[in-house]
């Protein structure tokens, strides 16, 4: 079964950090570019940051830049997603999807992990 599983979600006060795991199953992640998106309650799905599948282009979201860091490990067939100095606007569901490209079509997504930054 193919199949990508985020894990690390969770509950965290503001300023606080987290580091997001997507693991694939099934399928070679090298294959592809790995995004991480989020959802919040009410609001559509947004792009957070985006992975080459070498490693070497990263991006981000303007309001994630300097607080996220997203990485991979292709020998663990894993993407991580490191997010500091959270904020009580980054609650939300976080998805990972492998895409042919950043920015290109969807062809696996994740179950999701929440997220939720609170005092």
């Amino acid at each position: 079964q193919l199949q990508l599983v985020e894990s690390g979600g969770g509950l965290v006060q503001p300023g606080g950090s987290l580091k997001l795991s997507c693991a694939a199953s099934g399928f070679t992640l090298d294959y592809y570019a790995i995004g991480w998106f989020r959802q919040a309650p009410g609001k559509e799905r947004e792009g957070v940051s985006c992975i080459t599948r070498s490693g070497g282009v990263t991006n981000y979201a303007d309001s994630m830049k300097g607080r996220f860091t997203i990485s991979r490990d292709n020998a663990k067939n894993t993407v991580y997603l490191q997010m500091n100095s959270l904020k009580h606007e980054d609650t939300a569901v976080y998805y990972c999807a492998a895409q042919a490209y950043c920015s290109g079509p969807v062809r696996y997504w994740g179950q999701g992990t929440q997220v939720t930054v609170s005092s």
